[in-house]
């Protein structure tokens, strides 16, 4: 079977800072992302798991074309599409949406809730009938637990977890076929993180969609994930199945997140926070 998206020997280096004057200095560019391969298959739901600067979400943005890699191969059922450009990027984004990690900041505070779950609409050019644009939003804020009447509300006079729900409304208003998350309720409360994680354990389900879950510890990926890849330093030390690295680790950097693992918080019933 030919995986939803894959990537093969990803390199991504970001030049390092210069000096100017006499404090010029030649320093080694940064390696974000070293020679990392990964192939993610239809319906699976994977973890990529590491701590900050891991190149964890560099990597997902990678998947996506949000940015293009220094050197190595990405490929979407099939198709290489590493450096892709207008219409076919465009149609691709349909395909391929990101839920952000801080709801805050990737919602526009000038705009009301509908209004954003419009754009994708406008950006792509479908259901130009206002009346119709309307029933879709409130399909799409039911489906993660919001009411219709919170169309009219803006960012600031939402709770986190409702503007991460917001978020997540966005990114499946389109019918993406595959959803990364990049450390969706890591910016939330602990006592809301698990409403969030179950919501989008649902939404895959309903959808039929391949998730990807970026994450920093191995507790969120146990309770969402069928596979995980465990990132350290820029590279690839770790894959398998959930149960099987949480049984038998085989990197020492993976037994470390390991020893670091939390409980997770019990889910609630309320869609309010």
């Amino acid at each position: 079977m030919t995986p939803v998206v894959e990537v093969e020997q990803i390199v991504m280096r970001y030049p390092a800072a210069r000096g100017v004057g006499l404090r010029r200095r030649h320093l080694a560019d940064v390696v974000a992302v070293d020679g990392v391969s990964l192939a993610v298959e239809e319906g699976e739901s994977l973890g990529i798991v590491g701590e900050t600067g891991s190149g964890k979400s560099t990597l997902a943005r990678i998947m996506l074309n949000l940015l293009e890699p220094t050197s190595g191969v990405v490929r979407y059922r099939g198709e290489e599409v590493t450096h892709v450009r207008g219409a076919q990027l465009q149609a691709l984004r349909r395909e391929r949406q990101l839920v952000f990690q801080d709801p805050s900041g990737s919602l526009n505070p000038r705009r009301t809730v509908g209004a954003s779950l419009s754009d994708p609409f406008a950006i792509h050019g479908l259901l130009p009938d206002r009346a119709e644009r309307g029933r879709r939003v409130a399909e799409l804020l039911e489906q993660v637990g919001l009411e219709p009447g919170h169309a009219s509300r803006y960012p600031h006079e939402l709770s986190g977890g409702m503007r991460q729900r917001v978020g997540i409304a966005r990114a499946i208003a389109l019918g993406p076929r595959l959803l990364i998350a990049d450390e969706p309720v890591s910016a939330l409360d602990v006592s809301i993180q698990a409403q969030i994680l179950t919501l989008l354990r649902e939404l895959r389900r309903e959808l039929g969609l391949t998730l990807v879950l970026i994450a920093h510890d191995l507790a969120v990926v146990r309770h969402m994930c069928d596979r995980v890849a465990v990132m350290h330093a820029g590279r690839l030390v770790e894959t398998g199945t959930v149960e099987d690295v949480y049984r038998a680790p085989r990197a020492a950097y993976t037994r470390e997140l390991l020893a670091a693992v939390p409980r997770m918080p019990q889910s609630s019933s309320s869609s309010s926070t």
